[in-house]
């Protein structure tokens, strides 16, 4: 295998002169590319694109309309020739040459003094890619190594904390919605935030095999909630949020499901940005809907129902509709199942609408069970239904492929299934 005598390098030309000789399309990117980084580009053509023309219309760059002079190249630190003749840019390099200018000759990679990587930008991160000339290798390379930054697969998070002037920088927070708790239901904009972490404040509900992933300096800090007991109440979390983003770290609160979906993640959103903590929010795959498509439950469908409720407890079902075509979704209601039937039912809801629910959705250990709202009490304490499960009540249920046959008798029965698996890469 040949060694290319290229040193990579990075050239920083942020208010420097640059020459451009072309007016063609790739002198337009080349041009383009340049004035992204800073540069007081100069244009020099005969003709050139719409596009050159208007960004020198706009001041941003000077076009000179004529052959190319030598002169051109006074007190310039870089150049690009892409006039499409070759004599042209040989003698453009040449002189950049002579004069000890770094000039990349787009009619003659090979001898051109110096190659325009393929590029792309990840937040904060510029990937150039060489590929001993052959551009379209190198484009196809710099694709692969964006997408695996972006996908979280290729670790993006920074290191080196103090700036120039020795002060930290401002940290941030992310909400980040997990999904129900299989990794490969957390979205590609979460897994990618979490690769940046600094800080993880993780609840129990969410991807917990990704904590695994995390380089061992990243601290993780356990504020996981069960029902009916908060070790870390909701204002301390909020607290530990601020606190970690004003060290200047970046902090991600990783939950279960999404954030915005009764996950208290507004709240935490406002007290960060009333105490200077800027914060995004990754949305994630809310369990309301995906836990019950584990268990091939639809929230809606055709002829059986085109909308749905999601509560929390049994003091709002007075509030949505009592009918077996409008779905309603209860999280978090395991505790109050009784209560709940018994209001649905005193809101007219007819005792043979079919309930199902399911546990730890997506999880191994699945399980779905399937009743009536006259049975599903009695059923649910039999078997012993325990948290994290979703409720899911409406006739809806019949479609779920772990339903019984005949779904009008009274014989219903827990039900563990193979569960529908979502690969996880």
């Amino acid at each position: 295998m040949a060694i290319q005598d290229i040193y990579p390098t990075a050239l920083r030309l942020l208010g420097r002169p640059v020459l451009v000789v072309g007016g063609g399309p790739v002198a337009e990117r080349r041009a383009k590319g340049l004035l992204d980084a800073g540069a007081k580009v100069t244009v020099v053509a005969p003709v050139a694109s719409e596009n050159l023309r208007g960004l020198a219309h706009a001041g941003l760059l000077t076009w000179e309309p004529r052959e190319y002079r030598t002169s051109d190249l006074d007190g310039v630190w870089f150049v690009q020739t892409a006039t499409g003749t070759a004599a042209v840019d040989t003698q453009v390099a040449a002189d950049a040459e002579a004069q000890r200018i770094w000039c990349v000759n787009a009619s003659d990679h090979e001898s051109s003094a110096a190659w325009t990587p393929a590029v792309a930008v990840v937040d904060d991160v510029k990937i150039a890619i060489n590929a001993g000339g052959d551009p379209r290798r190198a484009m196809a390379l710099r694709d692969a190594v964006a997408t695996a930054l972006e996908t979280g697969d290729l670790p993006l998070r920074r290191h080196r904390k103090p700036d120039a002037a020795g002060k930290a920088p401002a940290g941030s927070v992310a909400l980040v919605g997990g999904g129900p708790g299989d990794s490969g239901l957390i979205t590609v904009r979460g897994r990618r935030l979490l690769g940046q972490a600094d800080v993880v404040v993780a609840d129990r509900l969410g991807p917990r095999e990704l904590l695994k992933e995390l380089a061992p300096d990243v601290r993780v800090i356990e504020v996981g909630k069960t029902p009916g007991h908060h070790p870390v109440p909701q204002l301390e979390i909020n607290r530990i949020l601020v606190d970690e983003a004003l060290k200047g770290n970046r902090v991600v609160r990783l939950k279960g499901g999404d954030p915005y979906v009764l996950g208290r993640g507004g709240e935490e959103a406002e007290f960060c940005r009333q105490n200077g903590v800027e914060v995004e929010v990754g949305s994630g795959v809310t369990s309301a809907i995906s836990v019950p498509a584990a268990a091939g439950i639809p929230v809606t469908h055709r002829g059986l129902a085109k909308g749905f409720s999601v509560v929390t407890g049994h003091e709002e079902l007075s509030e949505v509709p009592a009918r077996p075509d409008h779905t309603v979704v209860l999280l978090m209601g395991v505790a109050q199942l009784r209560d709940s039937a018994a209001a649905l039912a005193g809101s007219g809801l007819p005792l043979d609408t079919p309930v199902g629910i399911v546990e730890n959705g997506y999880l191994p250990d699945q399980r779905v069970t399937i009743g009536t709202l006259g049975t599903i009490a009695d059923q649910a304490e039999a078997v012993g239904v325990a948290n994290p499960a979703v409720i899911v009540i409406g006739d809806v249920v019949r479609v779920s492929p772990f339903a019984p046959q005949h779904f009008k008798t009274a014989d219903y029965s827990t039900i563990t299934p193979n569960r529908p698996r979502v690969r996880s890469n």
